[in-house]
């Protein structure tokens, strides 16, 4: 339940952050394209400590490290709370960016080794609560007069978060000092060799990069629409606040419902069918919202691209362990998810450099390219490291 609850926090600031920007632009007199300068710098951070979160967990364990992140959040978030001007919004998201990085790499890595596609599937459910509440909080702020109110309650939410997972970092240890007075320590249980392990220098680390580019590109996909979304509404489609933010909700909100939906499927969908699935349909949704006929058409094309690329994340985490072995898997998939932080900044912040030379028109052809890209690249990734069923023996012991 702490672990659901974190990625619920760690997914309001990313529904947040879009569509307070218009408003939070109006307050600093910053240029439209400084929300990608402030997703740019905060991947610095992020991609930073994600290529020591695997060491990190061996030595510290999970909560330790969850405390830490959740300590630095609330530290970032004040700042955002208080800000005089752009200067310290900027100045503070490098924390944050590390505090993401933490949290995500972690819990992903710690989950996805467990085999469960179920709880990973949960795990990132929370996470779409998270940034489909998000737009919600920063609207009903906005309306009482200053979007500073949405980044407090933020703060507060991240503090609990850390006090929550040093409090269960204290009970673990209690109860592993329990475990070895009572518990013999037993011998570790051969693992059977993965067929990755065969594998040529050059073949793991042509997968390595081929797997990083996806998560590349698809995150830069999902958070690039996300953040974006809310401008677009406003510049492009002339929707009201109130509307803006409903709109935004409506995005957020069905990468929400798909991910708790596959998660709570009686017979879970094959992880490479979803992946295959919902990176097809996001391409025709990438494209209406391009078209875009009438606003009817652009505002439910968010709403199916948030939908079909629900699924697409946690089901390319799960397939990590399955494509390279379970010893590999624990550093790949933290370098996975900085690939997927610095994705979701740099393609967010060229996006937001492509709108202030064209205008807010050219999301709809943006997203349209990051979306064929995602296709054409896992199918590359596929023909590298075709799916191998993977056994579980141990899995109970993550």
């Amino acid at each position: 339940m702490l672990s659901l609850g974190s990625f619920v926090v760690l997914g309001l600031p990313d529904g947040m952050l879009g569509t307070a920007w218009p408003s939070m632009r109006a307050t600093f007199g910053a240029p439209v394209g400084g929300l990608g300068l402030i997703l740019l710098i905060a991947t610095a951070g992020s991609v930073l400590v994600t290529a020591f979160v695997g060491p990190l967990i061996r030595r510290l364990g999970v909560p330790a490290l969850l405390a830490v992140a959740g300590s630095l959040a609330a530290l970032g978030y004040t700042g955002y709370a208080v800000a005089p001007g752009l200067w310290l919004v900027l100045s503070v998201s490098v924390l944050l960016g590390v505090s993401a990085g933490m949290m995500d790499a972690g819990l992903n890595t710690a989950v996805a080794l467990t085999g469960r596609q179920r709880l990973l599937n949960l795990l990132h459910g929370a996470y779409g609560v998270g940034t489909a509440i998000g737009p919600l909080i920063v609207t009903a702020a906005i309306l009482t007069g200053s979007w500073r109110p949405a980044y407090l309650v933020q703060l507060i939410l991240d503090a609990v978060i850390a006090v929550l997972w040093l409090r269960q970092r204290q009970r673990q240890r209690r109860l592993d000092r329990a475990q070895a007075e009572t518990v013999p320590a037993s011998p570790a249980a051969a693992s059977d060799p993965h067929p990755a392990a065969q594998w040529s220098r050059r073949r793991y680390g042509a997968v390595v990069v081929a797997g990083m580019s996806v998560f590349f590109v698809y995150t830069g996909l999902e958070v690039g629409a996300g953040q974006w979304e809310a401008s677009f509404s406003r510049g492009v489609l002339h929707l009201g606040a109130g509307a803006t933010g409903l709109a935004a909700f409506g995005y957020w909100g069905a990468l929400t419902a798909v991910r708790i939906g596959l998660a709570l499927l009686p017979r879970p969908i094959p992880p490479q069918a979803v992946v295959r699935w919902g990176s097809g349909i996001a391409v025709l949704a990438a494209a209406a919202i391009w078209w875009r006929p009438d606003v009817a058409v652009a505002v439910i094309g968010f709403v199916v691209l948030g939908g079909s690329l629900a699924g697409v994340f946690p089901a390319l985490i799960a397939l990590t362990p399955v494509r390279l072995g379970e010893q590999r898997a624990h550093n790949v998939i933290s370098w996975q998810v900085g690939s997927a932080a610095a994705g979701g900044a740099g393609l967010s912040a060229a996006i937001g450099l492509l709108i202030g030379t064209t205008s807010l028109a050219a999301l709809g052809p943006a997203v349209t390219v990051l979306a064929l890209i995602v296709v054409a690249a896992e199918l590359a990734l596929n023909r590298l490291a075709p799916v191998q069923p993977l056994r579980h023996p141990g899995a109970a012991g993550h």
